[in-house]
């Protein structure tokens, strides 16, 4: 009997419970490793992969694998060498007609195809013989739009061969905004079967104009999902204000996400004082219409970065007329809840979202943010920006009021919040919150400085302003879920991300000391490095502070961003560094890490739009033992690349100029297709001992 037991494996199960297993794992590499089991378990596997992404260099795709039948979910844009159209580094003696009905064959279920479409050329070609079922597109190109194409080139092959589309997402298309209205009028079939439409493009200086965004709602009007970067300045012409907002409530009424982002939110200023300079032209009348026309919304971001006052009354209605309301996002609104007494108001009323996101609201204060806590008992996340009123108190008594259900946190750019005051806020939810983004400000704080764990009691009554009657009340923490101690404990028990923010010249190394000490299931991190190197004195220390990061034993995979740094990337006037040089302050140490994956942008010249890997860098990057993948989104040159070679278990390397505008014509060695080539054939010969 014990014998029939130990012979019996889990290839014995039924397939059909099987099949059930293998869909239910998602871990690439785990897939691949079941693949490899057995002939048995080969079959399952790519009967069950659905999403696929090809990283193969494009002059193999006569190579392509004929396994993948079942493939819903295709993804092109990663293919090498990145940034060049799909199918202009095959062989001379390759068809590239035969070769796109070869990739259509190989996988002929697809549903979702993303794609690198750096000309027109990509599509036609693609869709040669179309696929039948395909429903969702998302297009990337972050080079230049070509300037001898006529308008709607880069849409007319997809709208004419694909009548049934019902996801288009051009968030990452380098475009032009009169590019895509044009082409759905042209094809009101297809607008019509659009349900999807993502048009967050940041290649745009000022976005969809008025007349626009009003023809391309018209011409789709079953749009469930609608995103759209826009301008809200009355000093331009075609803003968005009354008129097109009354619009997209008349011709989309189906709408259950609406996002409408000012083009300048995607610069990320962080010198807001509150009040903008300019009121937008959207009044409250509008406002409560345009709420009251989408009742099934459950998505609303309106990212306005133009004054929208007095907005409290809107909102109250928004909360009865969109009851689905589960995300919201605003910018730029000012009396979103008065906090008038015990009664609540404004955003406050919104009682079922799960995630709120308020940026830069002048007259936010610690009263108003308790009532928020108060009345959106159900969040799970919650950014605060820009909120220059308030306080540590305020925000520790709104996370008390969440404890049971907030485990996403994002607080940036709030002149009464620290590093070390934003981590004390959050004491009382230490062992529940998962994903957490804080600004290192450190007024100060060194290393070895050491912060006791004081305790607040929080008197509302304390906070009164002459120009208010508050309800006297008292929330005393020492009844919360703190055992009556006041003291949560120091570990984050349950953090898996961390995202922070430091100026160019700031250390790092006063990250634990500031409260992020224990962080025992910490997986992930991403750092943006930004500011002005110009002008900067030589750093006392020799390195950023990456090392100090080693006490975070999870600690797998790395953004470090450097993109929005700013220097001299050839020789700097004396007295200064150059790029070279701080690119060594800020890589110094991160050998120490035990890195799975990381991404690295470097930092830029913006005179000679330039961001390029130096020498030091790449032989800092080299000192990743433990790296398997490595990306880098900027340029470097092809002797430099050779460095990574180095790396033992490195298995995907990838330059990516995925900024706008991507150089066009860089006649360097690091992005011609033969350099590439070269580099991936040396990668791809080494032997990966697992």
């Amino acid at each position: 009997m014990s014998g029939n037991i130990d012979a019996t494996t889990v290839s014995h199960l039924p397939e059909e419970i099987l099949c059930k297993v293998f869909a239910a794992v998602s871990d690439t590499r785990t897939r691949n490793s079941l693949s490899l089991v057995c002939g048995s378990f080969l079959r399952l596997e790519r009967r069950t992969r659905t999403s696929l992404t090809l990283r193969g260099n494009a002059r193999d795709l006569h190579r392509i694998p004929t396994s993948f039948l079942h493939v819903t979910h295709l993804d092109l844009s990663f293919i090498s060498p990145w940034g060049h159209a799909l199918f202009c580094s095959s062989s001379a003696t390759a068809d590239p007609r035969l070769l796109a009905l070869r990739l259509r064959d190989a996988f002929p279920r697809v549903t979702s195809l993303s794609v690198y479409a750096r000309d027109p050329t990509t599509l036609q070609l693609l869709l040669l013989s179309p696929w039948p079922e395909l429903r969702h597109v998302r297009l990337v190109r972050w080079h230049q739009r070509p300037p001898t194409l006529q308008p709607g080139s880069d849409f007319a092959a997809l709208f004419s061969h694909c009548r049934n589309l019902s996801s288009l997402d051009l968030s990452a298309f380098y475009h032009w905004p009169e590019d895509l209205p044009p082409v759905l009028s042209a094809n009101p079939a297809a607008a019509a079967s659009l349900r999807r439409l993502n048009l967050l493009t940041r290649s745009f200086t000022e976005g969809f104009k008025s007349n626009e965004i009003e023809s391309i709602t018209s011409s789709c009007p079953n749009l469930e999902h609608l995103l759209v970067a826009c301008i809200f300045d009355p000093r331009y012409l075609g803003f968005v204000g009354d008129d097109t907002l009354l619009a997209i409530a008349s011709n989309c009424p189906k709408l259950t996400l609406l996002h409408l982002a000012d083009t300048s939110s995607f610069a990320n200023r962080r010198d807001n004082d509150g009040f903008a300079g300019e009121d937008a032209r959207v009044s409250r009348a509008t406002l409560v219409a345009l709420f009251s026309g989408l009742p099934l919304l459950e998505e609303l971001v309106l990212d306005v970065c133009k004054n929208v006052r007095e907005s409290s009354f809107a909102l109250e209605v928004l909360s009865s007329k969109c009851p689905k309301l589960r995300v919201l996002k605003l910018g730029q609104f000012h009396g979103i809840c008065l906090a008038l007494g015990s009664r609540l108001d404004g955003i406050a009323l919104c009682q079922g979202l799960r995630s709120l996101s308020v940026n830069n609201c002048e007259d936010l204060d610690d009263m108003g943010l308790i009532e928020i806590g108060r009345g959106c008992s159900r969040l799970v996340r919650f950014e605060l920006k820009g909120c220059k009123h308030v306080t540590e108190k305020g925000l520790r008594t709104m996370v008390c009021l969440l404890r049971r259900t907030l485990i996403d946190v994002k607080v940036s750019c709030c002149v009464n919040l620290d590093t070390v005051a934003s981590l004390r806020a959050l004491e009382p939810i230490r062992d529940r919150i998962e994903r957490l983004h804080v600004d290192c400000v450190w007024n100060g704080l060194r290393e070895s400085d050491s912060l006791g764990h004081g305790f607040l009691n929080f008197d509302l009554n304390g906070l009164d302003e002459p120009k208010r009657k508050r309800q006297r009340c008292k929330y005393d923490l020492e009844v919360d879920e703190s055992n009556g101690s006041g003291y949560y404990g120091k570990s984050w028990d349950r953090l898996q991300y961390l995202s922070l923010w430091i100026g160019v010249g700031d250390l790092l190394t006063p990250l634990p000391v500031a409260g992020l000490e224990d962080c025992p299931n910490l997986e992930e991190m991403r750092i943006k490095v930004e500011g002005d190197c110009r002008g900067q004195p030589k750093p006392v220390e020799s390195e950023f502070g990456l090392s100090i990061l080693a006490c975070y034993p999870q600690l797998s995979k790395m953004q470090l961003d450097c993109g929005d740094t700013r220097g001299y990337v050839l020789t700097a006037p004396s007295g200064q560094m150059d790029l070279s040089l701080w690119e060594r302050f800020f890589l110094n140490g991160i050998g120490t890490l035990s890195l799975n994956e990381l991404h690295y942008w470097p930092p830029q010249d913006e005179d000679v739009n330039q961001r390029s890997l130096s020498l030091p860098a790449a032989g800092l990057l080299q000192e990743c033992d433990t790296l398997r993948k490595l990306f880098i989104h900027g340029t470097t040159h092809e002797h430099f690349m050779n460095f990574f070679l180095k790396i033992p278990n490195l298995r995907d390397v990838q330059l990516r100029e995925d900024y706008y505008p991507a150089p066009g014509n860089d006649m360097s060695t690091e992005m011609r297709v033969g350099s590439c080539s070269r580099f991936e054939d040396a990668l791809n010969r080494r032997q990966i001992c697992d």
